[in-house]
């Protein structure tokens, strides 16, 4: 896939997210509890004027939908994940998780049927769906990936 944008910080991924979704409606992101769910909730504040969706672990009926509260953005109702768009995150594609690229495949295709819009973003870190060869199953339209630098100071 050829690089289309370039950024940097949690910025940069939330500025490059917001720009890919342009005319959806409604957004399923997919991944793991816990280590997923918070990245889906932040890309998420970034379009919360859309109808949004969490599955975790490829668990369609149990989809819950993602909604702005006084709160913050937080996981709510049980929701159906249908939508015009779907992101996989990239906690799915950890080898020690076990989800092989084939099974979310299959849950794409259930979330995306009957939309004419059909969109599929990836969002990852350190290239997990490249390294997993998942952009070999899947056809993305888009994988943002994104490397951290770490830095642990002692003043």
């Amino acid at each position: 896939m050829p690089i289309i944008n370039t950024s940097q910080g949690v910025g940069g991924i939330l500025n490059s997210f917001k720009g890919l979704i342009d005319g959806v409606e409604k957004i399923t992101f997919v991944g793991t509890p816990g280590f997923c769910t918070p990245f889906a909730e932040l890309l998420g504040f970034v379009v919360r004027d859309k109808k949004l969706a969490f599955i975790p672990n490829l668990d369609f009926e149990k989809a819950r939908s993602i909604s702005m509260t006084p709160e913050g953005i937080q996981l709510g109702e049980p929701i159906d994940a249908h939508a015009d768009t779907v992101v996989l995150l990239g906690g799915l594609a950890m080898p020690k998780i076990g989800v092989s690229p084939e099974k979310a495949k299959e849950i794409t295709e259930k979330v995306l049927e009957g939309s004419a819009k059909r969109k599929i973003i990836g969002v990852c870190f350190q290239a997990m769906f490249t390294l997993q060869k998942w952009d070999e199953i899947i056809n993305f339209d888009y994988i943002i990936n994104a490397d951290l630098a770490v830095e642990v100071l002692q003043p």
